[in-house]
């Protein structure tokens, strides 16, 4: 619901709906014409709030069209529009005024949409974080199924999707159904994927079966032992993604110009890369570091009034993504980096 400001701020109608469409995109810019010719006005600088996704299309639409789009935080709107009536109400009347009056006075940012091989990387980054999550909370409900049906399992393997482990699952997912395959049958599982190592020796096996003879865990039927099948079944399909998208990361990094030097550093891995990249875009539209702190609000917060003096923090009113990536990469930089373990202890 666009509200329709001049430069000096005055209300030139009520707001204005229209349609996440084409037809809708289009009432928008016959309406934004007709007012700028009635009222003398040449151009149209356009103020939204991120939240959700219904913008990401308009943008496109409106740049198209030789338009503006800028980007009004939606902390602020929520702050200011309690100066208008004294009131924190919400509504669609309020808020695009609301929206309206900061981009007039200026308390706006400029967007910017990733072009591009940015753009692909940050596609790919947003759905390997889906994937991740989605990895994560079918791994969660497998060692949840495990503590309450075969707990032993859990305090025999170092990781509960150890490859040897997951091989007799498949095949005897509850403590009785691993004692009546035995030692033997075990091992043949082992043999017949072509398993190697110290996991799968004649020793670890018994170890496994013993587990099972004294386990504590539930019984169960057939129902019991779906459910872990469609949690393995899950798991290997994350696993799976997971490993395409990252193949696919390493290979667009490289098309980013310079990405090789950042891969030089030492601790720094290429899906971090990706991530920065993801967050940050073409790090050339910056000047100075410091525009890149600023644009994860990683700068210090003053909290001091008189001789009050309270504690510094970071605002965190950035990018939170942002923030997290430059959190993970330092951690690897310091253990592994003495450059970067100099500046640290300095």
């Amino acid at each position: 619901m666009p509200e329709l400001l001049t430069t000096e701020g005055a209300s030139l109608l009520k707001e204005y709906s229209f349609q996440n469409d084409l037809e809708g995109f289009n009432s928008f810019y016959l309406w934004a014409e007709t007012l700028g010719v009635d009222n003398n006005k040449s151009d149209v600088l356009i103020g939204c709030e991120p939240t959700g996704h219904y913008w990401f299309a308009f943008s496109k639409y409106v740049t198209d069209h030789q338009m503006t789009l800028v980007m009004v935080t939606p902390f602020s709107v929520k702050k200011i529009k309690k100066l208008d009536d004294n009131s924190p109400k919400k509504t669609d009347s309020k808020d695009p005024k609301t929206i309206a009056k900061q981009v007039v006075d200026g308390r706006y940012s400029i967007l910017y949409m990733p072009e591009g091989i940015y753009t692909e990387i940050r596609e790919l980054v947003y759905s390997r974080d889906r994937i991740m999550k989605q990895h994560n909370i079918s791994a969660n409900s497998i060692q949840r199924w495990l503590a309450i049906h075969f707990l032993e399992y859990l305090g025999l393997y170092t990781r509960f999707d150890a490859a040897s482990g997951l091989a007799v699952l498949e095949k005897a997912p509850l403590p009785k159904d691993v004692i009546a395959l035995g030692v033997d049958d075990i091992r043949k599982i082992w043999h017949d994927k072509k398993m190697r190592g110290r996991g799968v020796t004649e020793d670890r096996a018994k170890i496994l079966v013993e587990a099972a003879h004294n386990s504590v865990g539930l019984d169960g039927g057939i129902g019991t032992k779906s459910e872990l099948y469609m949690l393995l079944e899950e798991h290997r399909l994350w696993t799976s993604q997971q490993e395409v998208v990252n193949k696919v990361l390493e290979e667009a990094i490289l098309k980013v110009e310079h990405a090789e030097k950042l891969l030089a550093i030492k601790g720094v891995g290429s899906i971090t890369i990706a991530g920065f990249i993801a967050e940050v875009g073409d790090i050339r539209r910056f000047k100075s570091p410091k525009q890149i702190q600023k644009y994860a609000e990683l700068e210090l917060v003053e909290n001091s009034s008189g001789k009050h003096k309270g504690r510094s923090r970071i605002s965190k009113r950035g990018r939170r993504k942002h923030r997290k990536i430059l959190y993970q990469v330092m951690i690897p930089l310091l253990s592994r980096n003495n450059e970067f373990r100099t500046i640290y202890d300095y």
